[in-house]
């Protein structure tokens, strides 16, 4: 990019002025260094934009996805095969639509939808490298720094600036809710989940969604792997197994350590299976 790249503060008022949640993360990294479990009910005020980065000049932005800034991400990984899944999908589904596009520091891709309504939840592993960013998830965006000092980009031509955001492909909805989306608050979504728990098919994947949700809201592993673990007994039809739940738990953590830039270390950080 050229010198005219905007500041991070400039890039986040731009931001906030489309509708779109803004919070700040730790420089060259993913982790938000406010609260921001708020900023997925409201906008934050120009005030605390000024206030946060100029406390933290070099901190990197993240746009908070979901209905709150009426936008949902599909996130390719090409170190895990990203591209590859990605390129099988459409080959079976047709092209993705020309839409808001930024490439990542780390040389994957932000393909930005417009929210459908309802409750679009966050789902990793869509297929290998594919993630989906929408009620509760957050993306770093342009102008961040990644750990390795590349900068997150727009595509050219591809900007929120050029091109509106189109709306999410039927058949990328269809991958993340098999059924049809409940209508309402993502809190409500939450509730539903753990209430009234799953059945056998939907299992693995609504435990993968729990624990990203409960690890990006900064729970603890352990506690994680707990809760779960007596999720899935008390509410799931028939219940996994206990060493199938732990490896679903690992995995997400694996992958959300990943997106910290940090290592992933079960026994350091205290996850352990159950005796």
């Amino acid at each position: 990019m050229s010198e005219s790249r905007p500041s991070p503060l400039a890039a986040a008022r731009g931001y906030l002025a489309r509708g779109w949640s803004v919070v700040p993360v730790e420089p060259r990294g993913k982790r938000p260094v406010v609260p921001w479990a708020e900023f997925q009910r409201r906008l934050p005020t120009p005030e605390e934009l000024e206030a946060w980065f100029h406390r933290c000049g070099d901190a990197n932005l993240a746009i908070v996805t979901g209905a709150m800034s009426q936008v949902v991400v599909l996130d390719v990984d090409p170190r895990h095969g990203g591209e590859a899944s990605l390129a099988a999908l459409i080959a079976e589904h047709g092209a993705l639509p020309v839409t808001v596009e930024a490439i990542t520091g780390g040389g994957g891709r932000h393909y930005y939808f417009s929210h459908p309504g309802g409750v679009v939840p966050n789902r990793v592993a869509i297929a290998s490298g594919l993630d989906l960013r929408g009620d509760g998830g957050m993306v770093v965006a342009p102008p961040s720094r990644h750990p390795s000092g590349r900068r997150y980009a727009w595509v050219p031509g591809r900007s929120p600036d050029e091109v509106p955001l189109a709306p999410v492909p039927p058949w990328l909805l269809r991958l993340v809710l098999p059924a049809r989306p409940r209508a309402g608050h993502p809190i409500t979504h939450w509730r539903t989940l753990v209430q009234e728990g799953v059945a056998q098919g939907q299992r693995n994947n609504t435990i993968a969604s729990l624990a990203g949700h409960l690890l990006w809201h900064g729970v603890d592993p352990q506690v994680v792997l707990e809760l779960l673990l007596a999720w899935n007994r008390v509410r799931c039809r028939p219940p996994l197994a206990d060493d199938e739940v732990v490896r679903v738990v690992e995995s997400i953590l694996r992958l959300h350590e990943r997106e910290r830039g940090a290592p992933f270390d079960p026994g350091q950080i205290g996850l352990q299976r159950p005796r």
